[in-house]
């Protein structure tokens, strides 16, 4: 019996919605969606902005402005040693590319420079199997890290996480402001920190030549700043991955800023003040051997 041809038509789209959605489940069948699960720390108490923390080795008391990084090239390793890349889900908010944003700060207390929307997840897929180990780089590939942000798609679309087209983008962004008690020396004051006290961590890459600040380097940063972090035993369904700014400034005196520089570190390799946040990070600075203790699982 012949089919009229509007019921023809019907029967051929219903097919192929059955046959796209085979080849949908079939590809997914071969993947597995991961979360991995990150937490911001202040020893063993949650960062949060508004508290106030004792930090550093001079165990100074300070107020949170901000806490927030990039990390990209994801991957897992599995019980092979092979390292496999994470298809992070292009969300078109907190992931872009290769590269997620993690936001711990909420735009309260002090952390007026920040969002009321927090990040602490990167989310994506890997072939199905076993996975010993993260790994990850905090900051921005190369190949993104000189775009204009006014123009970026989001998450590289925030000025407050980017300096100029030369030098690009601020992989991590920690910063707190604390008072002193009087001693009637004058202390070093950056014109970011203006009206109060502060230690700024401004991670990210120096030493890009171009003409001017609002153009592209020409070659690459001769201190990429850039940190690769590899985390043993690692499972995503169990662990999260720590973040803890205590540990990252154990052995900083945040109460002392190099004179001549601006207040706390902003990755220049002539600025003292980067050392132990650098080694802490997991970055070669100066002599230091870098060993990074800045991240953890739980």
């Amino acid at each position: 019996m012949k089919l009229p041809l509007k019921y023809l038509a019907v029967a051929l789209t219903l097919g192929s919605i059955v046959f796209s959605g085979t080849a949908y489940s079939q590809q997914t069948n071969t993947t597995q969606q991961i979360t991995i699960k990150f937490a911001g720390r202040v020893n063993n108490q949650p960062f949060a902005c508004g508290r106030n923390y004792k930090l550093g080795k001079a165990a100074t008391t300070v107020t949170p402005l901000d806490f927030r990084f990039y990390v990209s090239d994801v991957s897992l390793i599995d019980a092979q040693g092979k390292v496999v890349p994470l298809t992070l889900a292009q969300d078109g908010k907190w992931q872009y590319q290769n590269v997620a944003l993690i936001d711990f700060e909420n735009k309260t207390g002090a952390c007026v420079n920040g969002t009321v929307e927090t990040r602490t997840d990167v989310i994506g897929t890997v072939p199905k199997g076993k996975y010993k180990a993260v790994r990850f780089s905090l900051g921005v590939p190369q190949n993104l890290n000189h775009e204009d942000s006014t123009l970026a798609p989001s998450p590289l679309n925030l000025t407050s996480l980017w300096w100029n087209w030369q030098f690009g983008y601020k992989f991590a962004r920690i910063d707190f402001t604390y008072r002193l008690p009087s001693t009637g020396q004058k202390q070093h004051v950056h014109d970011e920190m203006a009206k109060s006290q502060g230690f700024l961590i401004h991670l990210g890459s120096t030493g890009c030549q171009a003409e001017t600040t609002s153009q592209k380097p020409t070659t690459a940063c001769s201190n990429p700043n850039k940190a690769t972090i590899t985390l043993n035993n690692f499972d995503p369904n169990k662990n999260v991955i720590v973040a803890d700014i205590a540990k990252l400034l154990a052995n900083v005196d945040l109460s002392y800023n190099q004179p001549g520089t601006a207040p706390g570190c902003m990755s220049e390799p002539n600025d003292k003040d980067c050392t132990g946040v650098m080694k802490n990070f997991g970055i070669p600075f100066g002599d230091k051997t870098p060993k990074q203790t800045f991240f953890s699982l739980k």
